[in-house]
């Protein structure tokens, strides 16, 4: 029997993903679904506003630092070559089809995806979505809903936030402080950025958006039957397991979706 162990405890974990995956699937769906029902859009503006006006604060200070890195590696990079005139494409383009996506979705992970899974989840353990149930209010409509349908609204808008204020950080860095031509470096994104690449970008964030929100509601959601824990460390434990499954989703679907559109 102890040969075969290391085959059970691995054959036990892909069942458990497989349970995790089709019970994640069932419920995104079932979310999705009530999005379409009368009375969604008064909560879905309030959730609008905590996942997107919200997170606004940090995604500016966060995308203009990541544009003045990019701003000054990239110069220092392509002027060995006496490319410099190409630094506004180059950061251009590596913010809007990639940094600007997934940057944006783990910072809002990181400020609003805990407190859903938080929030969800002492609901949860504090019987007050039985409550819901008692009361013949579905759940998923009450909680779920307007919080899907708000990051789908909201990962896109604060990408494109994003997008702007780090090509400003990296003409800061690029034109301000290192003297480059700021005509040459405008031009040379008006040049090569195309509609599809930012089509790409929006696209990625609307994919990282259902991620993010499907997650972090499904841990919360579930936190009662958490098999490590109970109570408000079960709270605490699908809290930090919904932000880092998050997170590593946001990596690993941003490499699937890529190799889609490329």
């Amino acid at each position: 029997m102890l040969l075969f162990w290391p085959f059970t405890v691995v054959g036990r974990t892909v069942m458990d993903w497989v349970d995790h995956l089709g019970a994640g699937t069932i419920f995104l769906f079932s979310a999705l679904w009530q999005i379409f029902r009368r009375k969604q859009l008064l909560k879905t503006v309030g959730q609008i506003y905590y996942i997107g006006a919200r997170s606004i604060t940090i995604i500016m200070l966060v995308s203009l630092f990541t544009g003045m890195v990019l701003g000054l590696q990239s110069y220092h990079a392509l002027v060995q070559f006496g490319a410099q005139g190409a630094v506004g494409s180059l950061v251009s383009l590596s913010l809007i089809m990639e940094l600007g996506p997934v940057l944006t979705a783990i910072m809002i992970t990181a400020r609003a995806g805990s407190a859903i899974a938080a929030e969800i989840g002492i609901q949860r353990i504090s019987e007050q979505i039985d409550a819901l149930q008692t009361m013949r209010i579905n759940p998923l409509r009450y909680l779920v809903s307007p919080r899907i349908s708000a990051a789908i609204v909201s990962f896109p808008l604060l990408t494109a936030v994003f997008d702007l204020i780090g090509i400003f950080g990296g003409y800061i860095s690029a034109v301000g402080l290192l003297g480059l031509n700021g005509g040459v470096y405008m031009h040379s994104i008006k040049t090569y950025v195309v509609m599809s690449d930012i089509n790409n970008g929006f696209i990625k964030a609307i994919v990282f958006a259902v991620i993010v929100a499907t997650v972090c509601c499904y841990q919360g959601y579930f936190a009662h039957m958490r098999k490590d824990s109970h109570g408000a460390q079960a709270v605490g434990l699908a809290t930090t397991s919904a932000v880092v499954l998050s997170c590593v989703l946001i990596l690993v679907s941003d490499y699937v979706v890529t190799s889609l559109l490329i």
